[in-house]
């Protein structure tokens, strides 16, 4: 697994207490973001971004304190919102010499622009796929012909979940039931075939077996 560490214990000292512990863990990598504390999503208005130095501090530490060299350190930058793509592509060049793994360049706006950081620099490149935000939803088919290697989408199965969960609620607030909804469900066959509910049911009857009688 690879989590969005940010910097969870605080500013660039303890970076490498967070690297650490996520390995402690048996995580297998973290993003570590370069916008100012608090952060805020991605794709919306108003971020700001940490200056160059701190920026690459962060990767530093973080690159000094791991000590399983499988653990993945991913450098993502915000900064092409704020100050624009040529300077997105100066900072991923930095981290990359800091140390990074590979690059999360965050609200990429086209195509273009993830072939752009590709080219860029020689480390795998992540495209986040999060709908409603400022990048153009493309396929992995697009995003791997412009060289990006790995793609996210944070947010949509519970996107989806909770849209079917409105229109469950909807359906009972005007039908009563949600019979004309049983389509959509995932049935109940499928949810025990799924969890392979046969052998914990076999599992249990072999177990529990025993039978309290009254005296």
């Amino acid at each position: 697994a690879i989590v969005d560490a940010d910097t969870g214990f605080g500013e660039t000292m303890n970076v490498a207490r967070t690297i650490q512990t996520l390995e402690d863990a048996g995580l297998a990598g973290c993003h570590i973001e370069d916008q100012v504390n608090p952060k805020r999503c991605g794709h919306l208005d108003g971020k700001e971004v940490v200056d160059e130095e701190t920026a690459l501090k962060r990767i530093r530490a973080a690159r000094d304190a791991r000590r399983d060299p499988n653990f993945l350190i991913m450098a993502r930058t915000d900064i092409r919102a704020v100050d624009g793509l040529d300077a997105a592509i100066d900072r991923i060049q930095k981290l990359v010499d800091a140390g990074a793994d590979a690059i999360f360049p965050e609200a990429m706006k086209n195509l273009d622009e993830f072939r752009a950081v590709v080219e860029a620099v020689d480390v795998p490149v992540l495209a986040n796929m999060t709908e409603f935000g400022k990048s153009d939803l493309f396929t992995v088919d697009q995003l791997r012909e412009v060289g990006v290697r790995m793609v996210i989408w944070p947010v949509s199965l519970l996107r989806m979940a909770m849209g079917a969960a409105e229109r469950a609620l909807d359906t009972l607030i005007d039908e009563g039931n949600l019979e004309s909804q049983l389509g959509t469900m995932q049935h109940r066959a499928d949810l025990y075939d799924l969890i392979d509910y046969e052998s914990y049911n076999q599992f249990d009857s072999g177990i529990f077996n025993f039978q309290i009688t009254k005296e």
